[in-house]
């Protein structure tokens, strides 16, 4: 008789983080390169193992592959596995995100029969997980939808991180009652990690928590350079932009999903984009309001709205719903703005070709936005200040961190504030000399700030005192 699923160990490549030295220089490569030497020595041949919900979809996903194939290429065994669960599950674990992030979700409830759908993942899954696990080994559980897991690794004997990679600057009721339920199963942690240090839960104080956050990988395909005429090439054969005699993509063979009126964009109009997975916090309905009701026509701008097809994330339910939301609102717009409006879901066939559209779309925008309600991190926008853009964007969670306003972007004190936000976009529109200013500091900024080897290098010192904790 067969057993359970098993959790599929996601592959990953092997990236020489010695690529990185024209962007970082020799002394960050250095000081990179001797973190990963230390690590090494301490874990000799184990592996560094990290769980997670999804291998597609979403900042985790991507941020994993980033570093762990960067971990690999200095040398460090790194391994990634994907837990599996019943849609009742997922449901269960949204609930429990939203409430970190200070939001009732769906408003259902997070009592006892929740807790026996969470605890099922264990049966689900199996030892499978945990089969390989020696004690000593070092695994970093990622977010709430594998938590369950950190209990019984303590239990193998195996030093545990638990990530969590979002939360809300100030706690309220949602996100007490979700931290009331993850509790039992994050505490036993040897380690925490966090984005920010306002995300940390009060039942933490006095816990080892490390403050580590996120960074982009600046020769991935989603943000290595690109040419002008090689974003509109991308834009056109995806069908976003007018082919006006542009030649064939290599990189690009699948259309992106397009609601529209009026045909594909101008080459040369402005554009405004926010791409992010469709989910409520991400506010796209928000975005669209401001926009249509904010942003003069005169000024000629067309929004964007793209996130990722909802089938491509499997750990998002409320992903299909949102955006169906978002449909039923663009059809209920007048004629004259749904022609200002885009809504695109970009395939998620090959995460390469997703993420070179993604990047000519933030490349060829004029101003980017990233409207959340709360955000942990919010990698779009990292994203786009390192190509130079103008951002804006809420004040609120990681986002706060990455730009200083007025000086790297702006940012917006009151997401829910749409005439502030179609102002501030509004503005940058009408003055590219400001726009283009921003976009300089921006990109110097997540050099200094937000690129892999200062966001390796914290992971090494966290893993280099397991290590030596654990052999103590």
């Amino acid at each position: 008789m067969s057993g359970p699923p098993t959790p599929a160990r996601v592959p990953v490549g092997v990236v020489d983080p010695r690529h990185l030295e024209p962007v970082v220089g020799p002394h960050r490569l250095r000081e990179l390169l001797d973190s990963a030497r230390r690590v090494r020595a301490l874990l000799g041949s184990r592996p560094v193992v990290n769980v997670s919900s999804t291998a597609t979809g979403g900042g985790v996903a991507e941020l994993l592959q980033m570093l762990l194939g960067y971990a690999r290429g200095a040398g460090v065994a790194a391994e990634w596995r994907v837990i599996t669960g019943s849609p009742e599950f997922f449901a269960v674990t949204k609930r429990i995100h939203n409430g970190l992030y200070g939001s009732p979700g769906d408003g259902g409830p997070l009592g006892a029969a929740e807790r026996r759908i969470y605890e099922r993942a264990i049966a689900t899954n199996g030892d499978r997980p945990l089969g390989s696990i020696r004690r000593g080994d070092v695994v970093v559980v990622h977010d709430p939808q594998p938590a369950w897991l950190v209990p019984l690794l303590v239990d193998r004997g195996a030093r545990v991180v638990w990530r969590c990679h979002v939360g809300i600057d100030a706690a309220n009721e949602w996100s007490e009652r979700a931290w009331s339920f993850l509790r039992r199963y994050v505490e036993p942690a040897h380690a925490h990690v966090f984005s920010r240090a306002s995300f940390v839960p009060g039942f933490l104080a006095g816990a080892p928590v490390a403050i580590i956050p996120p960074s982009i990988d600046p020769l991935s395909p989603k943000n290595a350079s690109m040419s002008r005429p090689a974003q509109r090439t991308a834009l056109a054969a995806a069908m976003l932009l007018r082919r006006d005699g542009l030649g064939r993509s290599r990189r690009v063979t699948r259309h992106v999903h397009l609601l529209r009126e009026g045909g594909a964009l101008p080459a040369d109009g402005p554009i405004v984009v926010q791409v992010s997975r469709w989910d409520r916090m991400k506010d796209m309905r928000g975005v669209l309001d401001g926009f249509v009701e904010h942003v003069p026509p005169r000024l000629g701008a067309r929004l964007v709205l793209a996130g990722p097809a909802p089938t491509g994330v499997a750990d998002d339910p409320e992903a299909a719903a949102v955006w169906d939301e978002m449909v039923e609102r663009w059809h209920s717009l007048p004629t004259v703005a749904r022609r200002r409006v885009q809504l695109a879901l970009i395939p998620m066939d090959d995460p390469d070709e997703n993420a070179y559209v993604v990047n000519a779309l933030q490349r060829h925008a004029t101003v980017v936005v990233q409207k959340s309600l709360a955000e942990g991190f919010g990698l779009t926008v990292a994203e786009a200040m390192w190509k130079s853009r103008p951002v804006v964007a809420s004040a609120v969670g990681g986002i706060a961190d990455q730009i200083v306003d007025g000086e790297s972007g702006v940012l917006l004190d009151d997401p829910s504030d749409l005439g502030a936000f179609g102002a501030a976009v509004a503005r940058l529109l009408a003055d590219p000399a400001e726009a283009r200013r921003l976009g300089r500091n921006a990109r110097r900024r997540v050099r200094e700030r937000f690129l892999p080897d200062r966001h390796l290098i914290q992971y090494a010192k966290l893993l280099a005192d397991l290590a030596e904790a654990g052999s103590g």
